[in-house]
């Protein structure tokens, strides 16, 4: 799939399309997970000889520089994993970081700024988007692309780019499309997803793509209230798609015609308001009362989500079971991963919040059979979309 091994690259400047997108807070990386996922490619190419140019994305800055934004902490993160300097020039193109690219001598990795800041990265327009690539494309003699989080997007960097230079796909993407097909070919069965998180709307396309293919689909987040209100039940003052009722309804009747085993909450945590020092209280999913707000699935629906889990031989799940950044309403989230953990075939976390909120309740990525970097990535793949970032690099 990547024959990186065999891509020559000794003595040559290598652009290299990474996904550092990390969550920061007041400037502080809070999950440097997607950076140390960067390390196998870089590493290689360093061993082969090459110089790397970095490029990656912080955040939506829409084509402005926003300080707040910078990739000035990622900068200094991968130093110290990689243990040598990166430069960074603070800027995405210009003189000095031609200069500055210019005078890179093999070993060496200079780290652009956000490449977002600049508005013809993202540009709909292929012309722009088409000038900024040959502009990037004199910084390097090849292309490497391992930013498997935007491989999803039409952008410079990931689309128009690699078409300029000789490319190839990093071990990342690589490695991410072997599991993705392991999920799409033939999976083992029982074949097993977990859908979290806000809307139903952000999911319809995955859902009913899988409900042909999947025999198990369990529901939880603030997504499940759009189904539980579609049952004709009082969900309180609880996230819900009120257009979507119609739409869920059909889900649930496609799920019983394709034998799929749909498995929603039967109790629910809810409180008062959204806040980490809310009061928890735990009702019937019959009987959320009408001031109060679904923030996490309660204990016998998490315990109910686990034995399904732990019967499938593949499991993908995207999407937090609850608000798990905060504590009260973590458990539900805790119990699904744990259970992913004893899954005998493959378990497959995708990416995003999944893959910060089993890091964030004391999961190892080696507990799991694979943690995705990129979520969006993840589930157009699975909605069977053909990923410009990887029509790019021939995948």
């Amino acid at each position: 799939m990547s024959d990186l091994a065999h891509f020559d690259v000794a003595g040559k400047r290598v652009f290299l399309r990474c996904d550092l997108n990390v969550p920061l807070k007041d400037g502080v990386i809070k999950d440097d997970g997607r950076i140390k996922a960067s390390l196998p490619t870089i590493q290689a190419l360093l061993e082969k000889g090459a110089s790397i140019v970095i490029a990656a994305h912080l955040g939506r800055p829409k084509g402005e520089v926003k300080p707040e934004l910078s990739l000035a902490p990622v900068a200094k993160r991968l130093g110290e994993l990689l243990g040598q300097e990166i430069i960074f020039p603070g800027q995405v193109v210009g003189d000095v970081v031609t200069a500055s690219v210019q005078s890179l001598k093999p070993g060496q990795i200079l780290l652009l700024e956000n490449i977002r800041f600049s508005s013809a990265e993202t540009s709909k327009e292929e012309s722009e988007r088409a000038e900024f690539a040959s502009q990037l494309a004199k910084l390097a003699d090849a292309y490497v692309g391992d930013g498997f989080g935007a491989v999803h997007r039409k952008h410079a960097s990931v689309f128009d780019l690699p078409k300029l230079l000789p490319h190839i796909a990093g071990t990342l993407v690589a490695a991410e499309v072997e599991v993705l097909k392991k999920l799409t070919q033939n999976p083992e069965r029982p074949y097993g997803v977990v859908l979290g998180g806000a809307k139903v709307s952000d999911k319809l396309a995955v859902i009913e793509n899988l409900l042909g293919k999947v025999d198990v689909l369990a529901i939880g987040g603030g997504m499940v209230f759009t189904f539980l209100k579609a049952q004709g039940k009082e969900i309180g003052t609880s996230l819900v798609e009120i257009e979507m009722l119609d739409v869920v309804k059909g889900l649930i009747e496609s799920a019983k015609k394709n034998g799929v085993k749909l498995v929603l909450p039967t109790d629910i945590v809810v409180a008062p308001s959204f806040s980490a020092d809310a009061t928890p209280t735990l009702v019937s999913a019959d009987a959320i009362p009408a001031d109060q707000m679904g923030l996490d699935i309660g204990p016998e629906s998490a315990a109910a989500f686990a034995i399904e889990i732990e019967k499938c031989k593949t499991v993908f799940w995207n999407g937090p079971m609850g608000v798990f950044e905060f504590a009260n309403f973590a458990a539900g989230t805790k119990t699904v991963a744990a259970a992913l953990t004893k899954v005998s075939g493959i378990s497959v976390v995708g990416g995003g919040d999944s893959a910060a909120a089993v890091r964030a309740l004391g999961f190892t990525d080696s507990e799991f059979g694979y943690i995705s970097t990129g979520g969006g990535a993840s589930l157009e793949y699975l909605e069977g979309k053909e990923l410009p970032g990887l029509q790019a690099l021939g995948l």
